[in-house]
C-alpha cells in the first residue's frame, strides 16, 4: 500500500542524506507531504451492510434494550444520520439500488430475487478499474461477484461476517481496498452463537405497530441477538483496521438494506421499513449528528467522490460529501422510495420532504402484505393476525389485516414517529398533499416510473408459505424504458408545503 511505499522510500532517503544533514529536513518534509497527498486521494472503504435492521433497533437511535456498545462508541467518532432513507425496503432490490446509485425501477432488478442486469454499471467496477482491491464477503443477492466488480469474495455462517478480519489481513498491501461486508444478520431464521448476548423476552420493548404477545416478544428477543452480533463484528473490523495502522485512512460505513423482518416493517414505506441506520467514519468526516436528508441512492456518488473517481452519467444519486464535512449542509431535501413485488404484488411510492411522509398506493383494493407480515411461519405475523380475529388490535395495528387500504397516506413524522395516524383526508393539510403529489408525479415522470399492467403474481396464498416458481410479469417502468433512464428526479425542492 501507499503507506508502506512511503516508509520504504523514507528509509532509502535517510541512507542517502545522512552525509548531507542540512538537506534532511527539507527532503523528509517533501516526501511526507507527497505521501500524505497520495493517501488523501486513495482512501480505503469498509461498507458494512446489515440485513433487515431498522434504525430504531440501535441505541444511537433511541433503543434502550438492545446492546450495541461498539456502534455507540463509533457514533461518537463519526457522523450519525438521523434522516437516512432507503429507496426500497426489500433485500435484493435495495442492494442493487445501492451498488448502481439508481432507483430500483431503473436498475432492471426492482423485485425480490431478480438479478442485476450485466449492462448496469456498479461503482465497485469503477473502483476496481481505478486500482482498488475489491472484496465481497457475506450476503450478495445481486449478481455473480465478478460481474459486480469484486475481485475476491466469500461467504460463511451463521453471520456471514466470520471471514472479514481474514480478508483484511490477507489483502494486497500495494493497493487501496474496498470491502462490501454484508452480514446475514439479522435476517430470519435467527441463528444464535457466542458472539452476542442473548435476550429475555420479558425485557423486550415491542414497537407499537406489532401486537404485544409472548410469541412476538420471543421472536424480537432472538432478532435482537443478531442485531448485537453486527455490533460485535463492527468492533472486530475496526480493531483490525487499527492494528494495521490504516484506520485513519479508511471510511467505515454502517447501514442496512431494509427494515426488521416483522409485520409493517420490512417491505413497508413507513420509517420502520425505510429509515436506515447510517454511521460514517473517515478522514473527511466531521463527528456529530446530522438532520440532513440522505438516500441510499446517494451512496455510489458519495463513495466515488471520496475515492477521487468520476461519477458516471448512469448514477442518479447525489454525493453527500458536503454533509460529511459539514453536518449542517444540505444536498437534498426530498427523498423517494418505492415498494414492488416481494412475494406478494405491491406497487406503492413514498415522498419525504419538510418533515412529512406521503405514501401513494396504486392497488388499495389488495391486502397490504409481504411474507414477513402474513406467512404464519413468522411467529409475530401469526400472532398479529390471530389477535386481529379476536378483536385485540388497535385500529392502526389492525389496518394491515384488512383487504382494503388507503390509496393515500400522510404523516407528520415528528408528531407521529411510527406513522399511526393518517392525515391525508384532513382539510387543513390539502396544501401539503398538493405539494407531495406534485413531487411524486415529477419523480415518476422524470425517472420513467409506471404501474405495470400485467404485474408479477403473488407467489403464495395468504398465510401459506410455499416455494412454487415465480412467474415474472412486467416490471415497473417497463413501458417507459426506465432502465435506460438516468434522470435523478427532484432533489432539492425550494417551496415547503
Amino acid at each position: 500500500m501507499i503507506e508502506n511505499f512511503c516508509l520504504r522510500e523514507m528509509e532509502k532517503l535517510v541512507v542517502m542524506i545522512i552525509p548531507h544533514t542540512k538537506w534532511a529536513v527539507l527532503a523528509a518534509t517533501t516526501l511526507l507531504t507527497l505521501c500524505h497527498v497520495g493517501l488523501a486521494v486513495q482512501p480505503n472503504f469498509v461498507f458494512f451492510i446489515t440485513d433487515d435492521i431498522s434504525a430504531d433497533d440501535l441505541g444511537i437511535y433511541g433503543n434502550s434494550w438492545i446492546h450495541t456498545p461498539n456502534l455507540d462508541r463509533l457514533a461518537t467518532q463519526g457522523l450519525v444520520f438521523d434522516n437516512a432513507y432507503l429507496t426500497i425496503s426489500s433485500c435484493s432490490p435495495s442492494r442493487c439500488s445501492m451498488i448502481t446509485g439508481r432507483y430500483p425501477h431503473n436498475t432492471g432488478a426492482p423485485e425480490l430475487h431478480t438479478t442485476l442486469p450485466d449492462d448496469q454499471v456498479t461503482f465497485v467496477q469503477l473502483l476496481k478499474n481505478h486500482g482498488y482491491h475489491t472484496i465481497l464477503s457475506g450476503k450478495n443477492h445481486m449478481n455473480a461477484p465478478e460481474k459486480l466488480g469484486f475481485v475476491e469474495h466469500s461467504d460463511s455462517s451463521p453471520s456471514g461476517s466470520e471471514n472479514w478480519v481474514r480478508h483484511l489481513r490477507e489483502r494486497p498491501r500495494d493497493k487501496p481496498f474496498f470491502c462490501w461486508f454484508a452480514s446475514h444478520d439479522a435476517h430470519y431464521a435467527f441463528t444464535p452463537d457466542s458472539h452476542a448476548p442473548t435476550y429475555n423476552a420479558i425485557d423486550v420493548q415491542v414497537p407499537p405497530m406489532l401486537f404485544d404477545g409472548p410469541a412476538t416478544r420471543q421472536e424480537l428477543a432472538e432478532f435482537a441477538h443478531e442485531v448485537s452480533r453486527t455490533d460485535y463484528y463492527a468492533g472486530q473490523v475496526m480493531d483490525e483496521l487499527e492494528r494495521q495502522g490504516v484506520r485513519n485512512n479508511t471510511y467505515f460505513i454502517y447501514c442496512s438494506d431494509n427494515g426488521r423482518p416483522f409485520p409493517r416493517c420490512k417491505t413497508y414505506l413507513f420509517d420502520s421499513g425505510i429509515r436506515t441506520p447510517l454511521i460514517v467514519l473517515g478522514p473527511r468526516v466531521s463527528a456529530g449528528r446530522t438532520k440532513s436528508i440522505t438516500s441510499s441512492v446517494d451512496y455510489a456518488a458519495t463513495i466515488l467522490e471520496l475515492a477521487g473517481v468520476e461519477k458516471p452519467p448512469s448514477v442518479q444519486g447525489v454525493s453527500f460529501v458536503p454533509v460529511l464535512e459539514d453536518p449542517t449542509a444540505e444536498v437534498r431535501n426530498v427523498a423517494f422510495s418505492e415498494r414492488n413485488w416481494h412475494v406478494y404484488q405491491n406497487h406503492a411510492r413514498a415522498v419525504r420532504h419538510d418533515g412529512w411522509l406521503y405514501i401513494w398506493n396504486a392497488w388499495p383494493e389488495r391486502y397490504n402484505v409481504s411474507s414477513e407480515s402474513s406467512d404464519f411461519k413468522f411467529a409475530a405475523a401469526k400472532e398479529l393476525w390471530l389477535a386481529s380475529a379476536a378483536g385485540k388490535l388497535t385500529d392502526a395495528q389492525n389496518l394491515m389485516t384488512q383487504p382494503n387500504q388507503p390509496s393515500e397516506m400522510l404523516f407528520r413524522i415528528a408528531d407521529d414517529p411510527h406513522q399511526l395516524n393518517n392525515m391525508a383526508a384532513e382539510t387543513r393539510y390539502q396544501d401539503v398533499m398538493k405539494t407531495m403529489r406534485e413531487l411524486l408525479g415529477a419523480w415518476q415522470s422524470e425517472t420513467g416510473d409506471d404501474v405495470p399492467e400485467s404485474p408479477t403474481l403473488d407467489r403464495q396464498p395468504l398465510h401459506e408459505g410455499n416455494n412454487k416458481p415465480v412467474v415474472r410479469g412486467a416490471f415497473p417502468g417497463a413501458r417507459s424504458h426506465s432502465t435506460a433512464n438516468s434522470n435523478s428526479g427532484p432533489v432539492i425542492h425550494s417551496n415547503s408545503p
